[in-house]
């Protein structure tokens, strides 16, 4: 097959390249340049100055040719600005996905398919199973790098040109060692971190200079409306978050959470930790790796990145939205990802909405 490999400069991406190169593909890299290279890039960053850079020289190594592409506009667009703007709907942005389904696995595929690749193939950590009504998504053999929650919102059609040979990998050793066996410059390397286009450790300078309003002073509130103290900008707080609450962490012996945040009058409303779980929640933007269920249907579902599956009831609405029901109260926060698990398969997901 003519493969192209999505290269980010890091160990898994070029393990990936080598891999495919190996079993005698044809392969070829590309690296997008997300960003300005020239600019303050933090450590643990991908996708611009070294670490394109560190793409270029491992092709170099690997014999096999390899592109820049220039998505920094595109990338500002589609993941930054709607990044800044989640904060002023008091949301809480996942860009990992924007990213994933804007410039990779739209535009870069679209690209390989414009040269002549038969498949796309990057260093995520899933799996991709060939299933009875077409290609699936599936959680990774090693389960501390699973990143299926990050890619569920990858189409039918994008999972079938996609390939990702780091899933069967027992763990992220083997793959150094794999690096180390093809003399790869990169073998040990330190990995990407989340939000690599955040370079000072906070993404308050992203929302003040994008979407100002989002810092606008306004009220922290308790659930009947009695106004409990002040707040220097709704970007500041998630739901579910305690802190930057002050003095008001804790009222009346009880640890106090975000419990909701509206937009429209800047108010944080707070209220007991202990207290603050909900069961019910609603999705927007829905994408199926599995026929639609005509009413509903019992799963598994994830509401953050890093937190275990839970069993919930999922049902079909008639304006296009999910609810999803938990069998325990959680604290969904709008603007992250639900994903529906059955056993290691991704059937699908949404992103939460609380109303």
């Amino acid at each position: 097959m003519r493969i192209m490999v999505a290269m980010s400069g890091g160990v898994d991406s070029s393990v990936t390249a080598a891999l495919l190169k190996e079993q005698g593909h044809d392969v070829f890299g590309a690296t997008l340049q997300l960003y300005d290279a020239r600019g303050v890039v933090k450590k643990g960053s991908c996708c611009a100055g070294q670490d394109i850079r560190d793409a270029r020289r491992v092709s170099d190594q690997l014999g096999i040719p390899h592109y820049v592409i220039d998505a920094e506009d595109r990338f500002h667009q589609t993941v930054i600005d709607r990044f800044a703007q989640s904060y002023t709907r008091g949301e809480t942005p996942v860009p990992c996905i924007e990213c994933n389904q804007g410039v990779k696995f739209t535009d870069l595929l679209n690209m390989a398919r414009e040269l002549g690749a038969d498949a796309m193939a990057t260093g995520h950590y899933v799996r991709r199973v060939d299933g009875i009504n077409g290609a699936e998504l599936h959680r990774p053999v090693d389960m501390s790098r699973d990143q299926s929650w990050f890619l569920f919102a990858t189409t039918s059609d994008q999972l079938d040109f996609l390939r990702f040979p780091l899933g069967d990998m027992a763990n992220k050793d083997v793959v150094r060692q794999e690096a180390e066996r093809f003399g790869l410059t990169v073998a040990q390397k330190s990995d990407s971190q989340d939000i690599c286009f955040v370079t000072d450790k906070s993404y308050i300078q992203i929302v003040e200079k994008l979407s100002p309003e989002g810092l606008e002073k306004g009220e922290i509130v308790d659930e009947t409306g009695a106004v409990l103290g002040q707040h220097e900008g709704i970007a500041h707080y998630t739901v579910g978050q305690s802190k930057r609450l002050g003095n008001l962490a804790m009222r009346q012996g009880d640890k106090q959470m975000v419990l909701r945040i509206d937009p429209q009058t800047r108010r944080i409303i707070i209220g007991a930790k202990q207290d603050a779980g909900r069961k019910v929640f609603f999705l927007r933007d829905l994408n199926w790796l599995m026929p639609i269920p005509e009413q509903e249907m019992r799963c598994n579902v994830q509401i953050r990145a890093r937190e275990q599956e839970r069993s919930a009831t999922v049902r079909i609405l008639s304006d296009q939205r999910v609810q999803v029901e938990l069998d325990e109260t959680a604290n969904p926060a709008p603007g992250q990802a639900c994903v529906f698990y059955q056993d290691t398969r991704v059937l699908g997901g949404g992103f939460i909405t609380l109303a």
